[in-house]
């Protein structure tokens, strides 16, 4: 009974070594360790590139002759741009190492990790929008344009997606504008939330927030959707012209079935690599969304620290950036692997 008792109570400990000398945990740290270097690497990249920029934040406030220069030397000394670019970029990367800190933001005289997390949030709701909708209906699109090869269908399927990929993201989101101009006010086109948002319950601030997210989703999906159903009506058709295919049907299994679960099955996984840049595009892409409606996300923030040269600002926007294309690109190799067991993580690069 004793001997029972340790093994019941060994068990969980054994599964959890298990876990941790799995290949899949083993891959993970490994990319995770790559990551990090990849991370510091292209840290010092952006902040040098970033130095080359002419003057810097202070040489605004030096033309403003209500700011003396004394003040001017505090200011200095407190963002540390009195020390050697090479010494300031040291600094910072310890902080970030030692405390997670990534510096103050110049303009707004607060710490930029407070400042992501208030707006992180609100990007990733409409980037993750967009994403779900742009796969929602490419990929059946995509499906249904190789299914219907050559016929009315497929050609304005094919039509749609030039457009789509033709079209500037800018120029979309443009013509959303005009558009809920004259829908207006079915539309709202300006921030996140309606001025009685508080006011509302639960349920009626999440169909506010839904409510203003529309448009801005809508404009950043088109351009999007149109290469990725491009993208899967070429390989479904590659897939399909495959001999095992014409196998299936010659055993007299249904087209339904043919298609759904011996094509798309093998279909899918050049989109599912497709998934590690999507998942960076995401913070990319919102950029001219958030602008064009005045979402208050990441992107503006960026755009506004570009614009004062708010250094550590920039900085953390261009981490976060390379960040989510590492991440992302994890995903996609585990969610692969889980797709398809054939493939060995050592073999993915």
């Amino acid at each position: 009974m004793t001997q029972s008792n340790d093994v019941v109570a060994q068990s969980p400990l054994s599964a959890l070594q298990n876990i941790l000398r799995s290949d899949t945990t083993l891959y993970v740290v490994k990319r995770i360790s790559q990551g990090a270097l990849t991370l510091i690497l292209a840290s010092a990249l952006c902040f040098f590139i970033v130095e080359l920029a002419p003057g810097d934040y202070l040489d605004t406030l030096k033309e403003n002759p209500q700011i003396t220069p004394e003040r001017i030397a505090e200011l200095t000394q407190q963002f540390g741009l009195d020390r050697p670019p090479i010494v300031q970029y040291f600094c910072w990367l310890w902080r970030i190492v030692t405390r997670f800190d990534f510096g103050e933001s110049f303009v707004y005289f607060r710490s930029v990790s407070s400042l992501l997390k208030e707006r992180i949030p609100a990007t990733l709701l409409l980037a993750l929008s967009s994403f779900i909708l742009t796969w929602a209906i490419a990929i059946p699109l995509g499906m249904l344009s190789a299914v219907k090869q050559n016929t009315p269908i497929d050609k304005v399927l094919r039509v749609l997606s030039y457009f789509g990929q033709g079209f500037p993201s800018f120029i979309t989101a443009l013509i959303f504008l005009i558009i809920a101009q004259f829908l207006s006010p079915l539309f709202p086109v300006g921030g996140m939330t309606s001025i009685n948002h508080d006011e509302l319950s639960i349920f009626g601030k999440i169909l506010d927030i839904g409510w203003h997210m529309v448009l801005p989703t809508i404009a950043l999906s088109i351009t999007s959707f149109a290469g990725l159903q491009r993208l899967t009506r070429g390989q479904l058709l590659d897939v399909l012209r495959q001999d095992y295919i014409q196998t299936a049907r010659a055993k007299g299994l249904s087209e339904d079935k043919v298609i759904y679960v011996h094509a798309l099955r093998n279909a899918i996984n050049p989109l599912i690599t497709l998934l590690g840049f999507e998942f960076a595009s995401l913070l990319g892409g919102s950029f001219i969304a958030e602008f064009f409606f005045n979402w208050p996300g990441l992107g503006t923030l960026t755009l506004q620290a570009v614009t004062a040269q708010d250094k550590y600002l920039v900085m953390a926007s261009l981490m976060m950036g390379a960040a989510m294309l590492i991440v992302g690109n994890l995903l996609a190799d585990l969610l692969l692997k889980t797709v398809d067991p054939r493939i060995k993580l050592e073999d993915l690069k």
